[in-house]
């Protein structure tokens, strides 16, 4: 009786999280995959083949874009790294209990608005009238207005700024278990802060650090407001490319291919990431 009554409370337990990962999760991947290999071979008359992936594949311009988006997603995934680091060390091993609250606190004010405001904030800064160009100019700094918006420049700042805080919180949270008479004991055998922070912090961040970087990429891969709005049409990125299937040319078929093909290289990507840093995924979780 009593083992039946802790296995009905198991079940009740796991029944949210096993209904959220099946519903919002599995269901709509298995359907997009089933989508991506239709084909349309006459009004309302499908067949199934890989011909969606082919076009992909035979079209420089999707593919191009894809890497494109990959290569700058990693470019915001390390410049987040290089600035969040130095931030979590500080919040874990620095920092008082009510200034660890308020760096938090921070680093949070960008997520309480949504991303469309904070993107339309950077406009206000870098467009041609905006704050920053105004400001240049009272100083004499420019004789006239310039527009820093629409450039890959913006975008990767607008990124950067939006995903900080998820490469800070994973971080901060390896560091604050990590034992300060280990960094004690490297610099009692004659180690320099370069060469601790090489031999003993880094390498016992790299769980938070993996992390934060899998987070960061796949949020950055999946963006479309920041990079549509700071970028304009002088910045292309892969979700404008599967929008455009789905909402532009009613190519349900072709949007889900795009965005199976941007789950694989993502995918593939974050597996390097794991491979190269020799970390496995289940260890990142655990130790996060």
């Amino acid at each position: 009786m009593q083992k039946d009554i802790k296995r009905l409370s198991l079940i009740l337990l796991f029944a949210p999280f096993a209904l959220w990962i099946t519903l919002l999760i599995l269901l709509p991947h298995i359907g997009m995959v089933v989508l991506s290999l239709r084909e349309k071979v006459a009004p309302r008359v499908y067949e199934y083949g890989f011909a969606n992936y082919i076009e992909f594949f035979n079209e420089p311009i999707y593919w191009n874009t894809l890497i494109r988006t990959g290569s700058m997603s990693l470019l915001v995934t390390v410049l987040a790294l290089i600035i969040g680091f130095p931030i979590a060390y500080y919040i874990a091993k620095i920092a008082g209990p009510r200034m660890r609250g308020a760096l938090f606190l921070l680093c949070l004010i960008p997520l309480w608005v949504s991303d469309l405001i904070r993107a339309f904030g950077w406009i206000l800064l870098l467009r041609e009238t905006g704050v920053i160009s105004s400001f240049l100019q009272w100083l004499g700094i420019l004789s006239g207005p310039i527009e820093m918006l629409y450039n890959d420049v913006t975008v990767i700042i607008g990124l950067v700024y939006t995903v900080i805080l998820f490469m800070i919180v994973p971080l901060a949270s390896t560091l604050d278990g990590m034992d300060n008479s280990m960094i004690e004991a490297g610099y009692n055998l004659g180690g320099r802060g370069s060469t601790v922070l090489r031999r003993i912090i880094i390498p016992y961040a790299m769980p938070g650090i993996a992390s934060g970087c899998i987070i960061v990429f796949m949020l950055t891969a999946g963006s479309y407001l920041t990079p549509i709005l700071l970028g304009g049409k002088n910045s292309s990125w892969f979700t404008e490319q599967i929008y455009d299937q789905f909402i532009t040319r009613y190519n349900w078929e072709s949007g889900a291919a795009f965005g199976m093909l941007l789950l694989a290289f993502t995918s593939i990507v974050v597996w390097l990431g794991l491979k190269l840093t020799g970390q496995t995924l289940a260890n990142t979780v655990t130790k996060t």
